[in-house]
């Protein structure tokens, strides 16, 4: 199924890694609520990605329903009921996520503050913008180095750029 460059993205970022059994259960209720998921009684064009066993991204085509504001609460109610069922945060925006090498770790701002101070995350560490409002955002703008992100806005001035 094809999904336009503007669709809507969500990401859900959780505070560790999921292990490969969570990862499996999660994307079978990603898929399973994406299927059912609507607004206003109409079916969604939907999908779940689960990225790294740390991402769920929920993508929404707006091109044949739009989600509502209803139908953006149910899906706010399932990740809710999936930080309940696993024991993770997936709504704590100050919970950063970064690169080190091939491993996507994430901290606490504060933590994250440190280690900016320290220099062990620096202007070419890759982070991870949760922020992306569409899937073009999400294919150019979610991964990138530190200097490129709106991290530099927050930290700038704790780093050298």
């Amino acid at each position: 199924m094809q999904f336009s460059e503007n669709s809507r993205v969500w990401v859900y970022q959780a505070d560790r890694k999921l292990s490969d059994a969570e990862a499996r259960q999660i994307k079978d209720e990603l898929d399973s609520f994406t299927i059912s998921w609507t607004a206003h009684n109409n079916q969604l064009k939907a999908k779940a990605e689960l990225r790294y066993n740390r991402f769920i991204v929920l993508i929404v085509d707006e091109s044949q329903a739009g989600a509502s504001g209803c139908s953006i609460d149910k899906s706010v109610r399932f990740i809710n009921h999936l930080e309940e069922e696993f024991g993770i945060r997936l709504l704590d925006r100050f919970n950063l996520a970064y690169r080190e090498g091939n491993e996507v770790l994430s901290a606490p701002r504060h933590d994250f503050e440190a280690m900016l101070k320290q220099g062990s995350i620096n202007k070419n560490t890759i982070v991870f913008n949760n922020m992306v409002q569409n899937l073009r955002e999400l294919q150019t703008k979610w991964e990138v180095p530190f200097k490129d992100s709106w991290h530099i806005q927050l930290f700038g001035d704790l780093v050298n750029v």
